[in-house]
């Protein structure tokens, strides 16, 4: 298998439920994926679909009642908590519609977080910080480093998200609805620049959006639905 084609995600019967009052509501039945590395899937489907449980449990945020995934060769929810935390911050990147930055911090200190979350200190947490902020210059911020998100427009804080989930070279960046809280124009630049440094550093990118524009960039498109990928949902986008 070239490496190309090798899975750098592989999610095996993966199942979740939770208890909504006296009864069990399963969410997700059984649910099979894979990306390869260096690959580029879109993820779509209703709201209600299951689609963020099964990122919560591919983000190794939330465990699956039963099934596996697997990632970079390693069944991560057997792991022990301290390892599988190592692996996702090593491993994994994330970018999500609403940024979730930090407000007490400037654009600089947010893209530094996950190095500190890492342990990194002094020289090596000023490699990280020069590292950060080649990134944001080089994305167009270099004159608001300083700048809380509060200060930043949605399009300059989706930046800083992605400098930050790029900081740690993840092999495997989630993106789930990256410009749906953006306008069309400012969300098209960021989904370039996305593609852009996948291009550049080669990570495998799982995209999670409603917009068929963007779902047409992706090599891969998969449906869900109803908790379950839908068997003939598997699209190739032709080049």
């Amino acid at each position: 298998m070239s490496e190309s084609t090798t899975p750098i995600l592989t999610v095996r019967g993966v199942r979740r439920s939770f208890q909504a009052g006296e009864r069990k509501l399963e969410v997700l039945h059984g649910v099979n994926l894979d990306l390869a590395a260096h690959g580029r899937l879109c993820l779509m489907g209703s709201s209600g679909a299951g689609k963020t449980t099964l990122l919560n449990i591919i983000g190794l945020l939330d465990r699956p009642d039963e099934g596996e995934v697997i990632l970079q060769g390693q069944d991560a929810w057997s792991l022990p908590n301290s390892s599988r935390a190592g692996l996702r911050n090593r491993a994994l990147g994330f970018v999500f519609q609403f940024y979730h930055l930090l407000p007490e911090l400037d654009a600089l200190e947010n893209t530094t977080l996950p190095a500190r979350l890492a342990g990194a200190r002094g020289a090596r947490l000023r490699e990280y910080r020069s590292k950060a902020k080649s990134s944001l210059e080089a994305f167009g911020l270099g004159q608001r480093l300083h700048h809380r998100p509060g200060k930043l427009s949605g399009g300059e804080q989706q930046r800083v998200a992605i400098a930050r989930a790029l900081l740690m070279e993840p092999q495997l960046l989630i993106a789930d609805e990256p410009t749906g809280n953006l306008d069309r124009a400012t969300g098209d630049r960021v989904l370039d620049l996305l593609f852009e440094e996948q291009q550049k550093r080669g990570f495998a990118l799982l995209l999670v959006t409603h917009d068929q524009r963007l779902a047409k960039r992706c090599e891969q498109i998969v449906h869900m639905e109803d908790g379950q990928i839908q068997a003939d949902s598997t699209t190739p986008i032709p080049h």
